[in-house]
């Protein structure tokens, strides 16, 4: 109400002004955090109010719309960025348009208002529409408005801008790109080391920490036995380092870049000199050959041995408004039959599938609409087939080798009873809901079919599912026209009589599902989300608890509890079952003496940390939502030294790089650490080789050990951990806030200690290394992983703000997946360079033909960081 009696009021004031009009409602409104948005008329955000329209193009005010995430944008580091209080962040969406059909602002009687000239761009997301995030003052942002709505603003580059909204930068979002900027006087105070050619790594960082004491580490019961090798070739050679060109990404002059760069190359070479036998990427290896590779045996579950990443994808469409509900109906059903702790479930949108490189890391691709498919699109669908994938077509129109779709109008939306054959010859009878289609082969053409096979029980025998085997890389399709997706509702049949059919076979038709998504090799053990349990909090030394108490009963309200933005703790001296658990609102248990667990020793865990500050006060938890929300209302208040960390052993909603789910089955080392950063110094102007260094961690604290050398364990970048180059089994997660002079940064990180699924383990490995080379490698703990995992980093981070960059630089190659990789810049067509280290800033660098070194950045897909890098353009 309040802001409609504004809106009345600024245009009975301001009239057809629309310039004052439009300053005037930002400077009125912007306290309220509402977004302003100059759009076209067609795509006002729903929900939003016109302040204005003139040509086709509104001014309206909604919701505030937010940016919490920076992993997707490439950021522009050209001068120390804060956020002043009177100014606006927004993003501009705009199209390329080139050559003759670049169409130029409409006259006018106004001059012409340049993009540039009116604010400062922090990051951009390449991209269709491409999107540049950038601040202006008050003033400014209006000028822009109105410039838009008035077809005069004008953009370089061939970009025309399409849509124009305010955001509001969460704190972390505002603290990267702060951090990220390149500052004189920041660098000034830095203690660069002279660059050395012939850089060597710490001779032995975890030295201190027991490494001809194995036992140290705890026992851990002996798994199965299990096979999980890869032969790898021999390496390239070195290569020769060209001239220098430097993008306007670094964080540091110039000067200190080319330094930087020239000797991280030359880090590169002596890193390759080493001869480690399985650092090479072979491109020629297929994933049959993984696949033999890796048999480890697993006699009571399915495993996915393909290397690609557990997600399951759902195409249902290219409507936007009927994408969404269609997705949730679709993911709800087969939620149901998968184990969730396996498989992450997207929606692939008709953009995503024909630009992202979503065929490499996709399990199974679900097509769920009746649209006709593209050809475009069918052809992306076929190459995924002819690679191995795996496809359900549910009531589609997608179809081939032969097959084609025919309609029978009088079995449209009827209640029909099908015969289904099973991989193992039996048959399941059941009442299913028909699309109106069946599958016909051409005249002519015989295929040989797969197993599973349904028809209807009727004269015909019309064919409603069939699998269809594809290729000789192990491509098949199950294509189903009958409703499976669909669960008995009065919404989808309307007799009484119809309905009781299909609630009688609803068992029937989950069973038939099951089979049909076993057969394309998924898992279908169901698994419940398990019960949020109380936190404990334990110290890592004895002599940190009493200054622990006293620092809590200052700072919890006078009922026990510390409140923040996502949720509250609770501080109880004891738990009991009638005390409600709810992911907003959790206890946490003081008497260390009242706590046991089966999956975390805290005297383990206690030998193994060997820190001055990091990870000495645990909060854990059998079983709670994420570890990164439960340090939130901690982090800015509790002592330095007093170092927190949360662990679990399960978690509910565990959380991956921007939108990702992040699976967090038992036996996934699961923690979130505190560390705090000055931001001037070292690592304060590189926050993100944070997420490196955390990588290069877990790798070092079990390649460390005294006998474990030669686990192949391996880092990705930017924030993976791999077997070899072939399986991810662990990543990790940052979120800084800058508070005043110091970085307040949360370091998610989650790893597969024992648990073989989604992908592989540090077990699997180890045994898989005993049965190769005779040896008696004890398995790993999680609680062990964990504690010498933070003593690594505090080491990495000491080494990282005394000597920068190159003081760990020569290690992190060692382990890394990328020396002598090629990629292609842009995609599949792209001119194709080699991988020769990183920046002064974290990022890639890569080898033209030319010799020239240059850095780039990923396109901001969410499959795979690798693919279509980009080099981004000058400013």
């Amino acid at each position: 109400m309040l802001i409609t009696l504004c809106y009345l009021y600024l245009w009975a004031r301001w009239g057809r002004r629309p310039a004052a009009l439009v300053r005037a409602t930002v400077q009125r409104l912007r306290a309220s955090r509402c977004s302003f948005t100059f759009c076209g008329a067609a795509a006002r955000p729903q929900g939003a109010r016109v302040c204005l329209s003139r040509g086709g193009r509104v001014f309206c005010v909604g919701e505030s719309q937010s940016i919490d995430d920076l992993n997707k944008w490439a950021l522009f580091l050209v001068s120390p960025f804060i956020l002043e209080a009177e100014h606006i962040a927004f993003v501009t969406e705009s199209i390329w348009v080139q050559g003759e059909s670049l169409r130029r602002p409409a006259s006018s009687s106004e001059t012409i208002v340049k993009w540039s000239d009116c604010c400062l761009p922090l990051a951009c997301r390449p991209g269709d529409p491409y999107q540049l995030i950038a601040e202006a003052s008050v003033d400014d942002f209006s000028k822009l408005g109105v410039a838009f709505m008035e077809d005069r603003l004008q953009m370089a580059d061939g970009l025309v801008p399409q849509k124009i909204v305010s955001v509001h930068l969460q704190d972390c979002t505002l603290k990267a790109l702060e951090d990220q900027a390149s500052n004189k006087q920041a660098q000034a105070l830095q203690q660069h080391p002279e660059p050395s050619a012939e850089s060597k790594p710490e001779p032995d960082i975890m030295e201190c920490i027991g490494r001809d004491d194995p036992e140290v580490l705890g026992a851990q019961p002996t798994l199965g036995t299990g096979d999980a090798s890869g032969s790898e070739p021999a390496g390239e050679g070195d290569r020769g380092v060209g001239s220098v060109k430097h993008c306007p990404l670094h964080l540091s002059s110039c000067h200190e870049c080319l330094e930087l760069e020239n000797s991280t190359i030359e880090s590169v070479k002596f890193a390759s000199a080493e001869n480690i036998p399985d650092l090479p990427y072979d491109h020629s290896g297929s994933l049959e050959d993984v696949a033999d590779a890796i048999r480890l045996e697993r006699e009571w579950r399915r495993v996915n041995i393909t290397g690609k990443a557990p997600n399951i994808l759902f195409y249902v469409g290219s409507a936007p408004q009927k994408s969404l509900g269609r997705f949730q109906e679709v993911r709800s059903v087969l939620a149901d039959c998968v184990d969730t702790d396996s498989y992450t479930l997207y929606h692939l949108s008709r953009e995503s599938a024909l630009r992202d490189p979503w065929s490499d890391n996709c399990l199974l691709l679900v097509i769920a609409t009746q649209e006709a498919i593209p050809e475009d699109l069918s052809q992306k669908f076929m190459a995924y087939l002819s690679q191995g994938g795996k496809v359900l077509g549910l009531c589609s129109s997608f179809t081939f080798a032969g097959f084609r779709v025919t309609s029978k109008s009088v079995l449209e939306e009827t209640v029909q009873n099908l015969v289904f054959s099973k991989a193992d010859q039996t048959q399941v009878k059941l009442s299913v809901l028909s699309s109106g289609y069946v599958y016909e082969e051409s005249p002519g053409e015989r295929h040989s079919l797969g197993k599973l096979q349904g028809h209807l029980e009727n004269g015909n025998k019309d064919r409603l599912i069939v699998q269809v085997p594809f290729g000789t890389r192990g491509g098949e399709a199950v294509l189903c026209q009958v409703h499976l997706e669909l669960p008995p509702s009065s919404s989808v049949v309307q007799a009484q009589e119809d309905f009781d059919l299909l609630k009688s076979s609803n068992i029937r038709r989950y069973e038939v599902l099951r089979e049909i998504l076993t057969t394309l090799g998924l898992n279908c053990d169901i698994k419940h989300v398990p019960a949020l349990t109380p936190l404990y909090l334990l110290p890592a030394a004895e002599e940190i608890w009493d200054p622990l108490m006293r620092w809590l009963g200052k700072h919890v309200d006078p009922e026990g509890v510390i409140k923040s933005s996502k949720l509250s703790l609770k501080f109880l001296s004891s738990y009991t079952s009638e005390i409600e658990i709810n992911p907003s609102a959790l206890p946490v248990v003081t008497d260390v003496e009242a706590f046991s667990s089966e999956n975390f020793n805290l005297d383990i865990y206690r030998q193994n940390l060997q820190t001055k500050r990091l990870g000495k006060v645990i909060l854990f938890a059998e079983v709670t939502p994420t570890t990164m929300n439960l340090l939130d209302g901690l982090m800015f208040e509790i002592p330095q030294e007093m170092g927190l960390i949360a662990i679990a052993v399960r978690q509910t909603q565990g959380k991956g790089r921007g939108a990702n789910a992040w699976l967090s089955p038992m036996g996934c080392a699961l923690s979130t650490l505190l560390i705090s950063i000055p931001l001037r110094s070292q690592l304060g102007q590189r926050i993100p080789f944070v997420q490196h260094l955390m990588s290069l961690a877990v790798v070092e604290a079990v390649r460390s050990i005294a006998e474990y050398q030669d686990i192949n364990l391996r880092v990705k970048w930017p924030n993976d951990i791999y077997y070899s180059d072939l399986m991810k089994l662990g990543g990790v997660l940052v979120n800084s806030t800058l508070l005043g002079e110091t970085f307040y940064i949360l370091i998610g990180c989650g790893f597969n200690v024992s648990n073989s699924n989604p992908t592989i383990c540090i077990n699997d490995l180890i045994t898989e290394y005993n049965k190769q080379h005779r040896a008696e490698l004890k398995p790993l703990r999680t609680d062990s992983l964990i504690a010498r995992t933070v003593t690594v980093l505090e080491k990495l981070i000491d080494t990282f703000q005394d000597k920068g960059p190159n003081g760990v630089l020569p290690l992190y190659y060692k382990y890394w997946v990328h020396s002598g990789q090629r990629v292609r810049l842009g995609g599949l067509e792209g001119p194709e360079v080699w991988i020769v280290g990183l920046d002064d800033s974290g990022f890639l660098q890569v080898q033209e033909e030319d010799g020239e070194v240059v850095t780039v950045h990923p396109d901001g897909n969410s499959f795979d960081m690798l693919r279509n890098l980009i080099i981004p353009k000058q400013q």
